[in-house]
């Protein structure tokens, strides 16, 4: 089983313990369910896959960076003050001043269904100009983990570059930890790049993957957890997200190898939720993987920590919420199987004084 993140003495005296690289975005958020054309009202607030998992790490209590670029205007200004504002380091945050800050306006309804709508406003945004000249390397690779997403890699040839250089094989670098996120609308008219063939190089070149059971079978044309580990053998523990029924995490020896535990797996149930919107889940449960991973945590407590930060933030309308203390959760995640599988989280369980509910 995996023990906590190793690396050299350098790396194990980083003041860091993950930096997370990748665009983020304003977020305009409905003031009520319907068609955008309809909506009479939008409240502002910040989406980004990968500052998403920084904020939800500094909130449980770890020392998280964000490494982006955004505008000089007044919207760059509100997301490095709203990322930093849950205790994230943004010191690496660079400023454009040719290109603006990505936005973005969604609808209130379910991602999953086709009344779902988003309208991005990112294309030429400062985080797009991202690249292996204008990125301090000496800030991304200060950490113990570096987080990266498919996301940055369909946001130019520049940042596709900057991608495989940073997952490129080198002494001393820190664990790699990528999110597939594979977004076809993003790789449209890309010249040159074909998205899942990008991920699938990408993936193979990290330590850890986070990748949806669905995304899988789109992207690479594999269907089921075993399937994905055998099109991921070289990664040292690659997580299958299996939607309600929870995730598989291939962990131990590389598949090949002649060790009796190569390609364990352990399958990990999800929890029941009332989910209030299910944007930011998938990150929200990186940054509880990640949380448990950075303590050394067997590898179901990592998928468990996981859940619980994932269910925070689907009893919340936005992409980030404060996650349960530390304690509560280790709490929660050391149950028996039974008592895991009889709670049942709703929208405030994360507060101090409120009761899970089992039933």
């Amino acid at each position: 089983m995996p023990g906590p993140v190793a690396g050299t003495a350098a790396r194990a005296a980083a003041t860091t313990d993950v930096v997370c690289l990748g665009e983020s975005m304003v977020t305009f958020l409905p003031s009520r369910p319907g068609r955008l054309a309809d909506v009479p009202r939008f409240g502002r607030g910040i989406g980004g896959a990968e500052s998403n998992v920084a904020c939800a790490l500094a909130a449980a209590g770890h020392r998280a960076a964000w490494v982006s670029r955004v505008g000089t205007d007044g919207f760059g200004d509100h997301l490095v003050e709203a990322v930093a504002g849950y205790g994230v380091d943004t010191a690496a945050v660079r400023r454009d001043p040719d290109r603006p800050t990505g936005i973005y306006f969604r609808t209130a309804t379910d991602r999953a269904t086709d009344v779902h709508e988003v309208a991005y406003y990112r294309a030429g945004s400062a985080a797009s100009a991202m690249s292996v000249r204008n990125v301090p390397y000496e800030d991304v690779f200060r950490g113990r983990v570096l987080h990266l997403s498919g996301i940055t890699a369909a946001l130019s040839g520049d940042c596709l570059e900057l991608l495989h250089d940073l997952t490129a094989p080198r002494a001393g670098r820190p664990l790699i930890s990528f999110d597939v996120n594979h977004r076809p609308g993003l790789w449209r008219g890309r010249a040159g790049a074909t998205g899942p063939d990008v991920l699938l190089v990408l993936a193979r070149r990290s330590d850890l993957v986070f990748v949806g059971e669905d995304e899988a079978e789109e992207a690479w044309g594999v269907r089921g957890a075993d399937a994905i580990r055998q099109a991921l053998p070289e990664p040292g523990v690659v997580v299958v997200k299996r939607g309600a029924d929870g995730v598989t995490v291939f962990s131990g020896p590389r598949p090949g190898t002649r060790s009796p535990a190569a390609g364990r797996a352990e399958e990990v149930p999800a929890l029941r939720v009332d989910v209030v919107a299910p944007v930011g889940a998938g990150d929200a449960f990186a940054a509880g993987f990640l949380s448990a991973t950075l303590r050394g945590l067997p590898v179901r407590e990592r998928a468990r920590h996981g859940h619980l930060m994932a269910a925070a933030v689907l009893t919340v309308p936005g992409d980030l919420t404060r996650p349960p203390a530390r304690a509560r959760a280790d709490r929660l995640a050391a149950l028996d199987d039974d008592a895991w599988g009889r709670l049942r989280l709703g929208p405030g369980w994360t507060g101090d004084d409120q009761e899970v509910r089992t039933t």
